[in-house]
């Protein structure tokens, strides 16, 4: 198994931990994954706002290069994950758009005449790996660890592509599958603010808190997400969220493939769990030997 790999701009940097946890998942099982050579920023939502037709071109570039590997694409950040989707739809419905697109390619002495499918992880590895096949290659398993699974407003929007749009389930499944008890957390796709904790900051930091809230009150140990920007918003802000509501939020935030990284019996440090603002206090994994492992 191997795709064409698009870190995206936040792995590279602040979101770097869910960049290794990813590649020493995907390692461990045995798929390789190859970075798409010289790749360039998916736009998120920004070019959006000035030209969805530079904004499709910019990401429809990745898209022709991973074409030309000969690979679908893997996309961990969510945001990447949707703009490059978006940017295959487009090309698909609109054949203005589409002609503009493939002259903008062909300036950049690229084509793109047959399409790439662009997967998620958390996709990947129960779909094509299998929640059958992850539980027997852990050597570890989470003893009841209570988990909150975290999806974001975007990995199932705007249309279904590998679970449902209101109450997705793949997560859920696969920490299930890994000895966890994913508590019932009904903000499991609500929106965290996004870039909203850059422009206005009291919005976001009232979703946040939110989240954070109802994530307690379900008696979660832990929240699980596969987004960069929600990880950064619900672990960063913590602190300046207690602050201004008087709360006492002490919740780690991780990524689902740190917590799948743990149960194969990867190294935490290689997994990024060292880099944690907020650190699990236990995370209740032991080997199925009975062990404590950790």
């Amino acid at each position: 198994m191997e795709f064409a790999y698009y870190p995206g701009c936040s792995l590279e940097h602040t979101s770097k931990p869910y960049d290794q946890s990813v590649r020493e998942v995907f390692k461990a099982l045995g798929i390789t994954l190859r970075e798409i050579e010289d790749w360039n920023c998916c736009g998120a939502t920004m070019y959006m706002s000035i030209s969805k037709t530079v904004a499709y071109a910019v990401a429809a570039r990745n898209l022709a290069i991973a074409q030309h590997m000969g690979c679908d694409i893997c996309a961990p950040c969510n945001s990447c994950y949707t703009i490059l989707r978006k940017a295959n739809r487009y090309i698909s419905w609109d054949p203005k758009v589409r002609d503009k697109i493939f002259s903008a390619l062909k300036a950049a002495n690229l084509t793109y005449d047959k399409q790439v499918d662009i997967r998620h992880p958390l996709d990947i590895l129960v779909n094509d790996v299998g929640l059958d096949t992850l539980e027997r290659r852990a050597k570890s398993y989470f003893d009841g660890l209570k988990v909150a699974p975290y999806y974001g407003c975007q990995i199932v929007r705007p249309v279904k592509h590998f679970d449902e749009l209101d109450d997705p389930m793949t997560m859920d499944h696969l920490l299930s599958a890994l000895g966890a008890d994913v508590v019932p957390f009904a903000d499991k796709v609500r929106c965290c603010g996004g870039m909203l904790m850059t422009t206005y900051e009291e919005i976001a930091l009232d979703l946040n808190n939110e989240l954070l809230l109802n994530a307690e009150e379900s008696g979660a140990e832990v929240i699980a997400t596969a987004c960069p920007l929600c990880q950064m918003n619900l672990e960063g802000y913590q602190a300046k969220i207690n602050e201004k509501y008087q709360t006492k939020h002490e919740m780690p935030i991780v990524y689902f493939t740190q917590l799948l990284g743990l149960a194969l019996d990867i190294e935490a440090s290689k997994l990024g769990m060292d880099t944690l603002v907020v650190r699990p206090k236990d995370l209740k994994l032991k080997s199925k030997d009975k062990k404590v492992a950790a």
